[in-house]
């Protein structure tokens, strides 16, 4: 039972104590007569208290919702959904197509993981902008994960405060996924935060809970693909554990800084049988100032 469905049915069970002991106390007072009157209160009483209970389901409802700034993201330079033939929005077009038809190839080939060698290459940019580009298919609903749980920058890119999420799950905080996940104003995109940073963070990841979770997010649902923003491979020790995890690793090379020999390093901590691409990011290809990722498989 999630926060939500609990919340509902402690108030509407205090609302249906609260109801029958003031119709009761009326009762003993009341004559014969006055029997109808009180039904009437009485259904009077359940009207507004059911007007009561929605308005607080909506309360706790916008705890798990989050609006984001569609023309704040356009001026990052971030894929939207009403966005038309934008170089950006091609580029992810082409990005993601190959991810889509490995998705559901294998078992849970539809758990991605993104992520870089170094710190600043850009793999939480291009997390967001491949959700967001996922997000515009038919035939596909996302799921983002921030599981950069100690320097969390999607709630910055997104324009939101770190919430309850990731690593609380973990911890056996929330009761279920339901519990922190975050609906967007973008239909079918949805998102986890990475919750509190842990000092045993590669243990949780790597931990028989987080086995657990990976296959409820991956079968749950048909048509979900689910991206999750890891930490950068050679700076911390989560993103091999997480790796280890995923269907499909999309490593994020910088142009012009990455080194071979780094790229190198980063491809030989997983085993020959990862399902491993590459986004070559921030190549000048074009006159203008902008930069746009090109896409090596």
């Amino acid at each position: 039972m999630s926060i939500i469905e609990k919340a509902i049915s402690k108030l509407e069970k205090n609302v249906s104590i609260k109801v029958e002991k003031i119709s009761q106390r009326a009762e003993q007072k009341a004559n014969v007569e006055s029997i109808p009157v009180l039904a009437r209160v009485k259904d009077d009483l359940r009207d507004s208290t059911a007007h009561l209970v929605d308005s607080h389901v909506q309360e706790i409802a916008k705890t798990n919702f989050i609006n984001i700034d569609l023309d704040r993201l356009r001026r990052l330079g971030i894929v939207t959904p009403d966005q038309g033939k934008t170089q950006i929005a091609e580029q992810f077009r082409i990005i993601k197509r190959p991810l889509l038809t490995k998705a559901f190839a294998k078992k849970n080939n539809n758990l991605i993981m993104i992520s870089s060698a170094f710190a600043g290459e850009g793999k939480s940019f291009c997390a967001v902008n491949l959700a967001m580009s996922v997000a515009s298919e038919m035939d596909h609903r996302v799921l983002l994960v921030d599981a950069d749980v100690a320097r969390p920058s999607l709630p910055n890119l997104l324009g939101f405060k770190n919430e309850k999420g990731l690593m609380d799950l973990l911890l056996g905080g929330p009761d279920n996924v339901a519990d922190v996940m975050i609906k967007t104003n973008v239909e079918k995109l949805s998102f986890i935060a990475a919750g509190k940073s842990h000092s045993h963070a590669t243990e949780l990841l790597a931990s028989q809970t987080m086995v657990m979770l990976l296959e409820e997010l991956a079968q749950r649902y048909n048509d979900r693909i689910v991206i999750f923003d890891a930490p950068p491979i050679l700076l911390t020790s989560e993103a091999r554990v997480l790796a280890e995890r995923m269907g499909q690793i999309v490593l994020v090379v910088e142009a012009e800084r990455t080194t071979q020999q780094a790229l190198s390093h980063v491809l030989n901590q997983f085993n020959t049988k990862s399902n491993i691409s590459l986004i070559y990011n921030k190549v000048r290809t074009f006159s203008a100032s902008e930069y746009y990722g090109h896409y090596y498989a």
